[in-house]
């Protein structure tokens, strides 16, 4: 009996054994840790030494110098002078394509796994949406007082008769013309007539308008200057204008409006960005702008030139652009089939910027403007 006793306290002994260590290799168990928790630990760990090793910041460093470059370049844009080749203006002209180099440095400096490289390019980002971030978006108002529009219908639009009905349709109040030669004048003035009862032509810009007209006169923009420019013919000197200014009628009282084409703007090799008799138009529409008495003023035309150009700060500086303003993106106008800067321009003073948008594209190598205005 003694020994049956002492086995089966063996064996229970035994058991509590095997218990306890079942137990414990249980315990043991459920308190290990989670592989994907050490996964991430262990990611941040290793990107953390990875971000500190001197490697990612020494690698890369041209491309560090080229994003810091293109951030000052946008920066100080306003510095580089005009004195050779108008190199300033041409920047201006163009200033936000160099948002395109942003991406391309970007993916450099991935390729090359240069941490400075992708701290650098914060600099042109914040540039660039200082800029131009406000452009970005949707500000139109639906509701307008006056609709205008603009357009500059080419001097050899091979559709003319096209070109001026889809004009008609855009349901502007008041519609201004540039480049309206002597011979698709009276195509013009009979295919908007139904439309437009009131227009006026001066030279090669005409307005047409749905409300009364008057004291029209044109505008000097020294289309033509030299001590031979006194000596034209009238004629002559009237088929160079390209500006006038008039007023319209309206239910809330008198809206000066100006209608202008100024200079061209050309690059080529031996003078660079040319705009010396557009530069010339500007600074004399300024001052007729400025000598203006009445409160509101609307400006419309083809100005030849971004509203960036330091050439406009005379024009700027007493009207704000209703794209800007109220339009969504850049608005940009030319050439009609890929437009890439916004030449053709709406300009206000007096009145309330609501909307602006660009019209569908006719004969002419620019898209029509418009925009609406409420007081």
């Amino acid at each position: 009996m003694t020994r049956v006793e002492t086995a089966e306290a063996g064996q229970d002994s035994a058991g509590t054994g095997t218990g306890t260590g079942t137990g414990t290799g249980t315990g043991t168990g459920t308190c290990s840790r989670d592989p994907g928790t050490d996964g991430w630990r262990a990611g941040v760990r290793r990107a953390i030494r990875n971000g500190t090793r001197p490697e990612p910041w020494k690698r890369g460093l041209v491309l560090t110098g080229l994003a810091l470059l293109l951030g000052l370049f946008m920066l100080l844009h306003s510095k580089i002078p005009n004195r050779i080749g108008n190199l300033g203006s041409l920047a201006e002209t163009v200033l936000p394509w160099f948002g395109l180099f942003v991406p391309v440095l970007l993916a450099g400096a991935l390729w090359r796994r240069s941490a400075s490289a992708v701290v650098a390019l914060l600099l042109p980002v914040v540039a660039w949406l200082h800029l131009f971030g406000g452009l970005l978006g949707d500000k139109s108002h639906p509701a307008s007082d006056l609709t205008v529009a603009s357009h500059n219908v080419r001097a050899d639009n091979p559709d003319p008769v096209g070109t001026a009905r889809t004009l008609a349709a855009s349901g502007a109040d008041v519609l201004a013309l540039e480049e309206v030669t002597p011979q698709a004048r009276p195509v013009y003035e009979k295919e908007l007539a139904k439309t437009y009862p009131q227009h006026v032509v001066r030279g090669t810009v005409g307005l047409w308008s749905k409300l009364p007209l008057s004291d029209t006169e044109p505008v000097d923009t020294a289309m033509d200057v030299g001590p031979l420019a006194d000596t034209k013919p009238v004629d002559a000197r009237m088929a160079d204008i390209r500006a006038l200014r008039t007023t319209v009628a309206t239910k809330q009282g008198p809206l000066a409006v100006y209608v202008a084409h100024l200079g061209s703007a050309r690059v080529n090799p031996r003078t660079g960005f040319w705009t010396d008799s557009r530069d010339r138009n500007a600074q004399a529409l300024g001052k007729a702008i400025a000598a203006e008495r009445i409160e509101r003023v609307v400006l419309l035309g083809d100005l030849n030139g971004v509203l960036d150009d330091r050439a406009f700060t005379g024009i700027t500086a007493q009207l704000r652009s209703v794209q800007d303003a109220a339009g969504d993106g850049f608005g940009f106008t030319w050439p009609s089939k890929f437009p890439v800067v916004r030449i053709d321009q709406i300009l206000v003073r007096g009145v309330e910027p609501a909307s602006s948008w660009t019209l569908p594209a006719t004969g002419s190598d620019h898209l029509p403007v418009a925009a609406g205005i409420s007081w």
